[in-house]
């Protein structure tokens, strides 16, 4: 239970005081009236005596009493009704509310902290009232009256005639057998005559007269003179004094609801009421006047309608708010005892003083010592109660039996002479005189007596008062007796029927164990009386049971938290609306937040609904509110309903406020950090064979690698214009801004741009929503054109549509648990500050879409028609956090996040924009394919653009064309069917010989110091105009690789006219190309043996291409042509075919391979000829020759050349200022290096639909070194499955100290000169000398030293058996120097001695620099075997 004011050793002698009657004359009536008080409200705040009272006990012995405290009340001669007695306990409850600004106790249980409300001033106000009410029953004696006050006005004519007349009337009411109400404690009550005199109107010596007479005729100790009013009332406001009565008049008692007008007139008995008193021993069912319980309904269930009286306790609570407010309201300007001063107030408390200390202790020492007399005589004792034997005690025990086993009999009724009741009297008059020792024996005695006779409802109070004054008794002499109240409580519950003193036990006994700490024992107590008869009473109890099991000492907070939710709910019973929102809200505490979802909405839901009843609006919209937003276990209907109650207060409370500012709504939820913006048109969709630039969408993921792309293809570009510098303020251009982009600057758009908006929404309910008339809401600071601001800042959306634009979507419908965007536009129409604040809309939901369910609704929507097309308007703020700050030691130690500017676009000036259209282009090539499609370029906006540019990661894919091209194309439709490339008609004679033609490099855009992903595109006059557009042809050549390839293409282009915040603007394209196989081409290059060509130069080589069709049949592909193959070199040409085979036709079909071999010479060496200047050779294998040194088959053998062009510039640098050691060595590396590129051209056959299509295309094979193979395509090479660890650093040397070997075998050519055969006879002369003559040529351009020597001898077995042995004559060891390009020829001897094939290629030949120690040894591995056949004739 919560803490009370009083202790329990307190509240008890509270509770249980003598009573005394007061009876006036209309005259000392008239005069306490003037105070606005009753006699007996004017004696109220003085019943407490102020000093110790003593009185002896019948053995003489002297007893204390400590704050006794008297009750004086006007005499009624009807018992008060039940329904009267209700009313009266439910507005002294409703009238109790907690102070405002209470601090709450905090009570830390676990994991919860809750703030409790420490006491229950409505609980102590309802237990003070309900004990003074208590109707007076014939079985216990505690509120009957013990004496009886006359009052008669000093005024009168004859106040002893009066006073007579009053005695009379006491005395009949008592004895008379018409009144059976009030109750009197025995037949001879004391009576105490007052003479009320008014100091400031009556005669003071008549007074004095007057109670001399008094005092002779009924003693001294009988009467008393008690002067009053000793001021005016009209004085009143002169002078303040306190008023000490409107504490107790606030608290309505029963004698309140009396009307005062009737005076002593009400004694007349009403017998047409009987029916409704409490039946004499208070057994009377009128008590319990409930509803039969009905346990179809669920125990939490809300009751159906609003209306009180549908409840089971509907006489609880009619009116009792009203009536209640309407009593403050009357009492409000009164003032009591106005005309009383503070002596008037001394006067009256010395009144009670003398009257209990003469009068009312005297007698009742007198009553106890004639009951103990009659007792003892009547029961034959020796001397008095207190004797220790005492048959009385022992006598006629019987055992006693349980509750159950007695006979349901309460209509046991003692006359009232009997001696059992004698002795509960005398028990009686102990307790209220705090003689608990002695009243404990009696009450001990009684209970055995009551219960020998089974007189049940006797036995019971004896049961109860025995318990209380055996706890109350001083020194503790014996424990708390709790099984005698459990007893009595269930005695007066199911035997007796009477549920008030099945209360009264329970208030006593349950304050009793909470005194002791048995909180546990006491939660149980009240909870048994909770029943269906009164909820009033149950909600009460189940309250203070939840605050005894959060006191306990370990706290059983759940279970606190669920007898709260029952007390709120038999409190809404009750139509305590008020309260039952109190320990709904107090439940919450426990469970808010820990899963207990159901249970949360329940209570909301009650929240809501009581808030709304009560018309706290903003609670009950929060309520509600809360029901929605969290993750909702509820069906649907549930659901849909909590929408509507939601939907339907929600436009309450708007309407209330209808100009103030759009609220919050809690639905849909968004998702602020997905919010995306973006800035620009939508883009057009693809019209038959135009397709416009991919560009940046909404529609396009988020891709880190892909954006990282794009941004250093911008970065690229900004460095080429900005001449290799990127600008300090440079920062790459964002179309989109997403939780990913870097949102830490204003994002800049451009005017007459749409901002697009996108808001991520995301109904958690099972109900669809609909959402109408969203739009976002926005403020702008308009700037002029210098920059300037407005000084006025324009927020509502309607106000300014010539500013800014607003698209409003008429209806979004969200379906249940659906995640979906709304994409909302902006369309500004002026330069300033924009600032994007949330959306707002109409929230509803689908007509039709839910039935009603069946919990009830509020008044007003409870058909259901109105809330399905209900709907509110509101507005959800997007509040975007930015990412959290980690780069200083501040911001790593704390938690700081870091602005998200992506709504607060600043609008800048016009700029030009660019769209771009691509015609044919294709998403299907061969790799290789060569493929001519058109681009469109079209400005859209009102400013010229110029600067345009184009860059892409993979400038071999595509051209424009270089200087050479013709600008002026065919239109698209004219060229459909003709070849991409530049073709001439050839002469069939001269097929075999080489076509020589010459381009440079830098016509094509590519140089040393040039940057070859960024294209300038040719647009006539560099400038393009608003609303112009320019059609260029573009060449694509199908990547080597198969597969997918995604080719981003970035233009770049600027304004004419600059701009401050923007300097360039851009447009993104990205191809997807689908590549499948073609051709797979080896190329080799190897020195050719013979060391003069025709024009008598030296330095010839062959090339040998090895072409295979790796082309699978899927793509359609019949066969390949060779069509021609060129070189293209600074140094070599091609000169001729040297066919393998006769056949001229070089087709491939499906993984056919074809074999090449062409003869290379160097080129004329031109004394102009520059160092960019490449000659193309063209070979020709049909009858229409390729002009490879033009648009496009150029452009494409320098895009893919221009990667190696960088090379030898880097190397170069490197090796300047170095030793000449390593010179020399460099030196021997370039003999082996030759600058040889081909290229192959190719027509392909592809039947397509039934019709034929001829497919062009191109590869390059870049020969770098003699005799090594190089690929058209370098295919991947797995990686090995395991490789050893090292564990040395490997020594990184730019250029190694020693050639390598295949570098070596270069430097110096062979070759031998000798007869293919020889014919000698042998039969004349046995050894046959043949002349050979050995060539050899130092290919380097450093002196080289050489040894030839002759001594070889090859040991392999296999030569020796395929080739005889011979001898070489004359010197076996040659030494040479040949300078630079040096030829040198040796004149030898071979000597045979029989016939034979031989093989003369045995000298070893070494070479080393002139300069340099080491020799090393030539390699004789590429030339070819040198055979002789020697003849006999």
């Amino acid at each position: 239970m919560a803490q009370c004011v009083q202790s329990v050793q307190e509240l008890i002698p509270d509770s249980f005081v003598p009573c005394v009657a007061a009876l006036c004359s209309d005259e000392a009536e008239r005069l306490t009236r003037l105070n606005h008080l009753s006699f007996a409200e004017l004696l109220k705040p003085f019943s407490r005596l102020t000093s110790e009272v003593h009185m002896r006990d019948p053995n003489n012995q002297l007893h204390i009493i400590k704050n006794l405290k008297i009750a004086v009340s006007n005499i009624i001669t009807q018992p008060p009704q039940p329904a009267a007695i209700r009313k009266l306990l439910n507005d002294v409850v409703s009238g109790s509310q907690p102070a405002e600004g209470l601090v709450a106790n905090v009570i830390t249980a676990g994991d919860y902290d809750l703030n409790i409300s420490a006491t229950t001033p409505w609980f102590e106000s309802y237990r003070e009232t309900f004990l003074q009410s208590m109707p007076s029953s014939d079985h216990e004696f505690l509120n009957h009256y013990l004496a009886c006050m006359l009052v008669v006005s000093s005024s009168e004519s004859d106040p002893m005639e009066q006073f007579s007349k009053l005695s009379q009337e006491q005395h009949r009411i008592q004895h008379n057998n018409d009144y059976s109400y009030p109750k009197w404690f025995i037949p001879n009550t004391l009576k105490y005559y007052v003479l009320l005199h008014d100091v400031s109107a009556g005669d003071e010596q008549r007074a004095e007269s007057i109670y001399e007479e008094m005092k002779q005729k009924y003693g001294t100790q009988g009467c008393y003179l008690l002067k009053i009013n000793s001021r005016t009332s009209n004085r009143a406001s002169d002078e303040q004094i306190p008023d000490p009565w409107s504490q107790y008049l606030q608290k309505n008692s029963i004698q309140n609801q009396e009307s005062y007008e009737d005076g002593p007139c009400t004694i007349t008995s009403n017998k047409s009421s009987d029916n409704n008193l409490l039946s004499l021993d208070g057994l009377d069912n009128e008590v319990k006047d409930g509803l039969p319980n009905n346990f179809r309904a669920h125990p939490l269930q809300l009751d159906q309608s609003s209306d009180p009286s549908n409840s089971m306790d509907g006489q609880d609570h009619v009116k009792s708010a009203s009536s209640l407010h309407e009593t403050k309201k009357a009492n409000a300007g009164v003032i009591h005892g106005a005309c009383l001063t503070l002596t008037d107030h001394d006067r009256i408390r010395q009144f009670i003083q003398e009257f209990t200390f003469r009068g009312l202790l005297p007698h009742i020492e007198k009553t106890i010592r004639q009951l103990n007399d009659q007792l003892i005589s009547r029961k034959g004792l020796s001397r008095s109660l207190f004797s220790a034997t005492k048959k009385w005690f022992s006598g006629s025990k019987v055992p006693e039996k349980s509750i159950n086993e007695l006979k349901n009999t309460s209509g046991l009724l003692y006359p009232p002479e009997a001696p059992e009741l004698q002795i509960r009297k005398m028990a009686d008059l102990c307790f209220l005189v705090q003689h608990y020792d002695l009243a404990y024996n009696c009450y001990h005695t009684a209970k055995k007596d009551f219960l020998n006779d089974q007189a049940m409802l006797y036995a019971a109070g004896a049961l109860e008062m025995a318990a209380v004054s055996a706890f109350l008794q001083p020194g503790a002499p014996r424990p708390y007796p709790a099984h005698y109240m459990d007893t009595a409580i269930q005695t007066y519950r199911d035997i007796c029927k009477n549920m008030v003193l099945a209360e009264r036990c329970v208030l006593l006994s349950a304050e009793i164990l909470k005194s002791q700490s048995k909180y546990s024992e006491a939660a149980a107590l009240l909870i048994r009386l909770t029943s269906e008869d009164s909820d009033l009473r149950s909600a009460l109890l189940l309250e203070q049971a939840a605050h005894c099991f959060i006191n306990m000492k370990s706290p059983m907070v759940r279970k606190y938290a669920f007898h709260m939710i029952l007390a709120g709910h038999r409190f809404s019973k009750a139509g305590q609306k008020k309260h039952a929102l109190r320990c709904y809200c107090q439940a919450m505490q426990v469970y808010k937040g820990k899963g207990w979802s159901l249970a949360e909405d329940h209570i909301n839901f009650t929240i809501g609904r009581q808030s709304y009843t009560l018309r706290q609006l903003d609670n009950a919209v929060s309520a509600f509110r809360h029901i929605l937003i969290n993750e909702s276990k509820q069906s649907a209907t549930q659901q849909g309903a909590f929408l509507r109650e939601y939907l339907y207060v929600y436009k309450n409370v708007s309407q209330l406020s209808p100009d103030g500012p759009l609220p919050q709504l809690p639905l849909p939820y968004i998702n602020s950090s997905a919010t995306r913006v973006f800035f620009g048109h939508d883009r057009r969709p693809a019209d038959g064979e135009k397709q416009a630039a991919t560009h940046v969408s909404l529609d396009q993921e988020y891709d880190c690698e892909s954006s990282q792309q794009w941004r250093e293809l911008e970065e690229h570009v900004v460095a080429v214009v900005n001449k290799g510098i990127i600008p300090s303020n440079f920062h790459p251009t964002q179309y989109c801004l997403n939780s990913y982009s870097d949102n830490s600057r204003f994002p800049l758009a451009v005017v007459e741009e749409p901002i697009t908006v996108e808001v991520a929404f995301r109904n958690p309910l099972k109900v669809p929503l609909l959402l109408t008339d969203l739009s976002l809401v926005w403020k702008f600071q308009p700037k002029d054109v210098s920059g300037k601001d407005n000084e006025e800042i324009k927020e509502l959306v309607t106000s300014q549509p010539e500013m800014i634009g607003t698209e409003v979507i008429s209806e979004f419908l969200i379906n249940s648990e659906e995640s979906k965007v709304a994409r909302l536009k902006l369309f500004p129409h002026h330069i300033g500050e924009l600032h994007i604040l949330g959306v707002v809309y109409n929230l509803g939901t689908i007509q039709g879409s839910m039935t009603v369910d069946g919990i009830g609704a509020l008044p007003g929507c409870h058909t259901g028609k109105h809330s399905l097309s209900m709907s509110v308007r509101g507005r959800q703020d997007l509040e975007i956090q930015g990412p959290r700050l980690n780069n200083t030691k501040e911001e790593k130690t704390s938690i700081k996040y870091g602005p998200d500017r992506r709504l607060d676009p600043i609008i800048t000036e016009e700029m030009p924009l660019l769209e771009v259209f691509f015609i044919h282009f294709p998403t299907g090539l061969l790799c290789g394919e060569i493929r001519k499609a058109y681009v469109e370029f079209v400005n859209v906006s009102k400013c010229p653009l110029t600067g345009l540019k184009v860059v892409s990661k993979r400038p071999e894919f595509f051209t424009f064309g270089g200087n050479t091209a013709v600008l002026t194309p065919l239109s698209p439709s004219a060229s459909e069917n003709c070849s991409a490339y530049k073709t001439v008609v050839t002469d069939s004679t001269s097929v075999c010989a080489a076509l020589i033609s010459s381009a440079s490099s830098v016509d094509f855009g590519i140089g040393i110091r040039s940057q070859p992903e960024v294209i300038p595109v040719p647009l006539p006059d560099t400038v393009l105009l608003p609303g112009a557009s320019v059609q260029l042809p573009m060449w694509l050549r199908g990547p080597d690789e198969e597969g997918v390839h995604e080719i981003n293409f970035l233009f770049y282009y600027e304004s004419v006219k600059k701009q401050p915040k923007i300097q360039h603007r851009i447009l993104r394209h990205t191809a997807v190309i689908c590549t499948s196989r073609s051709l797979n081409i080896r190329a080799t290059v190897c020195r050719s043996n013979s060391l003069e060509d025709e024009e008598g130069r030296g330095g010839n080589m062959l090339v040998f291409v090895d072409v295979e069709n790796t082309n699978t049949s899927e793509a359609g592909v019949k066969e390949f042509h060779i069509a021609q193959v060129s070189s293209s070199s600074k140094h070599w040409s091609l000169q001729k075919s040297v066919n393998l085979s006769e056949n001229k036709d070089a087709k491939l079909a499906s993984r056919e391979k074809g074999k090449f071999c062409f003869k290379a010479v160097k080129c004329k060496e031109a004394a102009t000829q520059s160092a960019e200047k490449y000659t193309f050779a063209d070979i020709i294998f049909g009858n229409e020759q390729i002009i490879s040194s033009t648009s496009p088959c150029a452009d494409f053998f320098f895009r893919s050349l221009s990667s190696e062009l960088k090379k030898p510039q880097t190397q170069q640098s490197v090796n300047t200022g170095k030793h000449s050691a390593e010179e020399a060595v460099r030196m021997i590396q370039k003999c082996s290096e030759v600058d040889l590129n081909i290229v192959i051209l190719w027509k392909a056959y592809v039947i397509e639909d039934s019709k034929q299509l001829i497919l062009e295309g191109q590869h390059h094979v870049i020969l770098h070194t003699i005799g090594k193979e190089a690929f058209s395509y370098r295919q991947k090479q797995e990686p090995p499955e395991m490789e050893l660890l090292k564990f040395f650093r490997p020594e990184n040397s730019t250029v190694s100290s020693r050639p390598s070997v295949d570098q070596l075998s270069n430097i110096i050519k062979t070759s031998l000169h000798y007869p293919e055969s020889f014919n000698h006879p042998f039969h004349q002369k046995s050894l046959c000398l043949v002349p050979v003559t050995l060539l050899l040529s130092n290919c380097s351009k450093a002196d080289v030293d050489v040894i030839v020597d002759l001594r070889h001898k090859t040991t392999s077995p296999e030569a020796l058996e395929t080739h005889g042995s011979f001898t070489w004559l004359g010197q076996t060891q040659y030494k040479l120097q040949l300078k630079s390009q040096e030829i040198h020829s040796l004149q030898l001897k071979a000597c045979f001695v029989h016939t034979g094939v031989y093989n003369l290629g045995t000298p070893r030949v070494f070479a080393k620099l002139s300069d340099q120690v080491t020799v090393f040894e030539t390699s004789q591995q590429n030339s070819m075997p040198a055979l002789i056949i020697i003849n006999n004739i």
